[in-house]
């Protein structure tokens, strides 16, 4: 009964994934299309969003929304100062000089990303990083598509981390909680989270294995 009362909102999982892998969409584009099916669900399925609560849910939004991009906009201008003076072009030479094997460099990396997530927001940090460091990951054998998902599980956690975690200020946009209470009662999800991230940076065939089951990696 559960299930089947479920189900629908466990179709959003079939949407986004289905829609990003059969190539229908963008991950980017898959999130509008969570969006719209989120809405469709709640308001005409479930029906536990009445008509009359769509405006506010609108403005909250839009005031959630506005209070990210400022925190966005603050991490996009430390982006453009750290690419002006070359710090993550000196990191790489560094890297490289220092004559690290595969275990070494990916352990530099996640250090490395997860230090830019206490003061960049993710597309910032990909922008800058992603060019420098895949060449480097390449020269090491390092496959490149483990490489692409190791950062991006970095990237997931730096979303959960103050100061810049996206993720907390939308919890406490919602549960009105403080940042730093929140940061406290996410401290076990984020430490889990830290140990995944070292199961995917030293066991490549667990993030290999769907890839190759779908033909898209060797």
């Amino acid at each position: 009964m559960a299930f089947r009362e479920s189900v629908w909102g466990l179709l959003l999982i079939v949407v986004v994934m289905g829609g990003i892998y059969s190539g229908v969409f963008t991950p980017t584009e898959a999130a509008a299309m969570a969006a719209v099916y989120a809405f469709v669900v709640a308001v005409f399925v479930y029906k536990d969003m009445p008509f009359k609560r769509i405006p506010k849910v609108l403005l909250d939004s839009a005031s959630m929304s506005a209070m990210l991009l400022y925190i966005i906009t603050n991490a996009v201008l430390f982006s453009f100062l750290m690419t002006s003076e070359n710090i993550p072009q000196a990191m790489a030479d560094w890297m490289i000089n220092q004559g690290f094997g595969p275990i070494a460099f990916l352990l530099v990396v996640n250090i490395l990303l997860l230090l830019a997530g206490n003061v960049m927001e993710p597309s910032s940090i990909i922008l800058i990083l992603a060019p420098i460091l895949f060449p480097v990951a390449m020269k090491l054998g390092i496959n490149p598509i483990h490489f692409g998902i190791l950062i991006v599980v970095n990237m997931e956690v730096g979303m959960c981390h103050p100061p810049v975690g996206l993720n907390l200020y939308v919890a406490s946009g919602i549960t009105k909680m403080g940042i730093s209470e929140l940061t406290m009662a996410v401290m076990p999800w984020l430490l889990t989270m830290l140990v995944f991230l070292g199961v995917v940076t030293y066991w490549p065939g667990l993030t290999l294995w769907l890839p190759r089951l779908l033909g898209m990696a060797t």
